[in-house]
C-alpha cells in the first residue's frame, strides 16, 4: 500500500501532485484515527516527521466505547466502521453466531485488533518498557483474576485484554535477550492469526488440506538442508524441542526393540541412552516419560567450551555393554542452551555406526544455522545423523511454537505410533492416505504450526532472507564479545570467540576487582548476577539470563536471536549492567 502510494506521489507534480497529497493526508488521517496512532506511523515513512499528522494519543484514552461514524451500507458482513457500539451493556452471546450479531462482533474485533496492533508498535519502541515488573502477590491484589458464574460484559473483556498485555514481557523488543526464543516478525504474526482464525487440526488432508501439504513440503526442505538426499524420510511439527527429542528417543527404541510397543519395556533389555553434561535436560524428562529411568541416561563429559569428548562417549558405551545394558541412542546436541556449543558430529557418527546405535541430534538451537553458507560448517556430520530435532521458533525468529522432529528412515514414525484408529483415518477415503498424517502422531490434537514458518519463507525471507538475519545475530554476539573481552569489569566464562550468539562472562563489581580469587569472592561474586537482573526487571530497562553451570557461579549468557537488536542495543546492555552493579 505504501509504495503503491508512493509511486503515485511520485509521478506527478504541481497541481495533481497536491491533490493526490491531500487525498494520501486525507488517508493518513483516518488511519490514524482507526488504529490508534499506527497511521501516524506508516505517515512517517511517505511524509518524513515534519509532515506526519500530530498524534493526539486520544484512541489510548478512549475506552472501547467510542462511538464511530454510523453504518449505511446493507453488506453482511458489514465491514464499514460501526456506530454507537456501548459494549457496557453486551457480552459474548450478542456476538456471532447471534442473530443481527455482525454488527457487534465486527466493531469488537476491531477494537481487539486495535489493542494488538498498539502492543506490536510499542514492542519495537526502545522508549517503552520490556516488563512492567509486578511481584506476584502485588497484581493479585491489584485486579481481580478469579473466574465467576456470571460472564463480564464486552467492556470489561476489552479490559482484561489490554491489561494483560499492560503486564506481559514484550518478547519481541530489541532490548529482551532473556530467552534463545526472540523476537516478533510480521508475517509469522500474520500467519498466526489466520491459524487461529481457520482453527484446524492436523491429523487428516480430510480438515486440513493446505496446511497438510505445507507441513510435507516444509519438512522435506528441512530434510534436504540437513543433507538426506531429495530429502528423503520423515517427520513431524510437535509441541516444542523437548517433544521432540522425546519423539525420537520413542523411535530409536521402537528401531531396536519394536517389541516394546505392544509389551513394553519388561519384554526389553535394560536401555541406556548416552548425551553431554551440557546437553538439554528434556533428554532425561523423556527417558523418565518413556519409562527407561533418568538413572539410564549416561553423561559424558565435555571440554572447556562445552563439546562432548568423543573418547569418553565411547568409553562409556564400552563399559555399558559389559554391565549388560544395551545402548540404544546418542543425543549429540547442536548448540548447547548455555554455551551453544557444537558436539562433534562426525566423531560421533563414526562411534555411533561402529556400535549401531541411533545418532540423535538436538539442533532445537544451533538448526538454524544450516541455513547461512558462512556458519552451516558448525553442524557438519548432521547428515549422518537417524533424527534431527529443529526449533524454528528459536534462531529463525518464528513466533511460538514451531519445531520440528526430522527422521531419515521413511515409514518408521509411522510404525512406532500408529493405533489405526478407524473413526479419523478411515482406509476408504477418495484421497492419498498417505497425506493423512495424525497416525504417526503421539497427539490427536495438533496446532497448525507450519504456516508460520512456510509463509515467513516465501513472504520475505526466503532462505538467504533466513541467512542474512541468522548471520546478523551472530555478527552481533561477536560484536559482544569483541567489546568485553578485555573490558574492565568482565570475566569470560571459557576462552575464545563463542560458537553461536551465546556469550557467557561475569560482571566483576568495583568492590571485588582486587580481591584474591578465592572463596570468599566466589560467594560475593555468586550474588552478583541475579541482583543486576533482579534490578533490570524492577527498571523494565532489558533483560538478559544469568545461570551456575558445575564449578562455576552464577555468569551471564547473553544470547542474540530477535533481528530488531542493533550494535546500540548490545552497548546499551553493557551500559546498564555497569549502571545497576557499580555499588555491588
Amino acid at each position: 500500500l505504501l509504495s503503491g502510494w508512493g509511486g503515485l506521489f511520485g509521478e506527478r507534480e504541481g497541481k495533481g501532485c497536491a491533490v493526490m497529497g491531500t487525498l494520501a493526508k486525507a488517508w493518513c488521517q483516518a488511519a490514524h484515527k482507526f488504529t490508534g496512532g499506527i497511521g501516524t506511523k506508516l505517515c512517517a515513512l511517505l511524509y518524513g516527521d515534519a509532515e506526519k499528522p500530530t498524534e493526539t494519543g486520544a484512541k489510548e484514552d478512549l475506552g472501547p466505547t467510542e462511538n464511530r461514524p454510523a453504518c449505511t451500507c446493507n453488506n453482511k458482513p458489514c465491514s464499514c466502521q460501526k456506530a454507537d457500539i456501548n459494549y457496557a451493556f453486551l457480552h459474548s452471546t450478542d456476538l456471532l453466531p447471534a442473530c443481527n450479531g455482525e454488527l457487534t462482533t465486527m466493531s469488537f474485533l476491531q477494537d481487539v485488533m486495535d489493542i494488538l496492533l498498539q502492543y506490536v508498535v510499542k514492542s519495537f519502541d526502545r522508549s517503552t518498557k520490556v516488563i512492567d515488573f509486578h511481584y506476584p502477590n502485588e497484581l493479585l491484589q491489584e485486579y481481580n483474576w478469579e473466574l465467576a458464574d456470571q460472564p463480564q460484559t464486552l467492556e470489561e473483556i476489552l479490559l482484561n485484554c489490554r491489561t494483560t498485555l499492560k503486564y506481559a514481557i514484550k518478547t519481541g523488543h530489541p532490548r529482551y535477550f532473556n530467552q534463545l526464543s526472540t523476537g516478533l516478525d510480521m508475517v509469522g504474526l500474520a500467519a498466526d492469526w489466520l491459524t487461529s482464525t481457520a482453527n484446524t487440526n492436523m491429523f487428516t488432508y480430510e480438515i486440513a488440506p493446505v496446511f497438510v501439504l505445507l507441513e510435507y513440503v516444509t519438512l522435506r526442505k528441512m530434510r534436504e538442508m540437513i543433507g538426506w538426499p531429495g530429502g528423503c524420510g520423515d517427520g513431524i511439527f510437535s509441541p516444542g524441542g523437548a517433544i521432540s527429542n522425546m519423539y525420537a528417543m520413542l523411535i530409536a527404541r521402537f528401531k531396536m526393540f519394536p517389541e516394546v510397543k505392544e509389551k513394553g519395556m519388561a519384554a526389553i533389555p535394560r536401555l541406556v541412552a548416552l548425551t553431554s553434561e551440557h546437553s538439554h535436560f528434556s533428554v532425561k524428562k523423556g527417558a523418565a516419560a518413556l519409562g527407561i529411568g533418568t538413572d539410564s541416561v549416561i553423561l559424558i563429559r565435555c571440554d572447556e567450551r562445552g563439546k562432548m569428548i568423543p573418547s569418553d562417549l565411547e568409553r562409556r558405551i564400552i563399559e555399558a555393554k559389559q554391565k549388560g545394558f544395551v545402548p540404544f541412542l546418542v543425543s549429540a546436541t547442536a548448540g548447547t542452551t548455555v554455551y551453544g556449543a557444537f558436539d562433534p558430529l562426525i566423531a560421533i557418527a563414526d562411534i555411533c555406526k561402529k556400535y549401531k546405535i541411533w545418532m540423535h541430534v538436538d539442533a532445537a538451537w544451533g538448526g538454524g544455522l544450516l541455513m547461512s553458507r558462512k556458519h552451516k560448517w558448525k553442524l557438519n556430520g548432521v547428515e549422518r545423523a537417524n533424527s534431527v530435532t529443529w526449533n524454528p521458533h528459536k534462531m529463525m525468529g518464528v513466533p511460538l511454537q514451531c519445531s520440528a522432529l526430522l527422521v531419515r528412515e521413511e515409514g518408521l514414525m509411522q510404525s512406532c505410533n500408529q493405533m489405526h484408529a478407524s473413526y479419523l483415518f478411515q482406509q476408504d477415503k477418495h484421497y492419498d492416505l498417505s497425506y493423512d498424517t495424525g497416525d504417526k502422531a503421539l497427539q490427536c490434537g495438533r496446532h497448525v504450526d507450519v504456516f508460520k514458518l512456510w509463509l515467513m519463507w516465501r513472504a520475505k525471507k526466503g532462505t538467504t532472507g533466513f541467512e542474512a538475519q541468522i548471520d546478523k545475530c551472530l555478527d552481533l554476539a561477536e560484536y559482544l564479545y569483541n567489546k568485553i573481552k578485555n573490558r574492565e569489569g568482565y570475566e569470560m566464562v571459557f576462552d575464545g570467540k563463542p560458537q553461536h550468539t551465546n556469550v557467557c562472562f561475569w560482571y566483576i563489581p568495583p568492590s571485588l576487582r582486587s580481591m584474591e580469587d578465592n572463596e570468599e569472592r566466589m560467594n560475593r561474586l555468586l550474588k552478583v548476577a541475579p541482583v543486576i537482573k533482579a534490578r533490570m526487571m524492577e527498571y523494565g530497562t532489558t533483560m538478559v539470563s544469568y545461570q551456575p553451570l558445575g564449578d562455576k557461579v552464577n555468569f551471564f549468557r547473553m544470547v542474540i536471536s530477535n533481528p530488531a537488536a542493533t550494535h546500540h542495543d548490545i552497548d546499551f546492555l553493557i551500559e546498564e549492567i555497569e549502571r545497576l552493579g557499580q555499588d555491588l
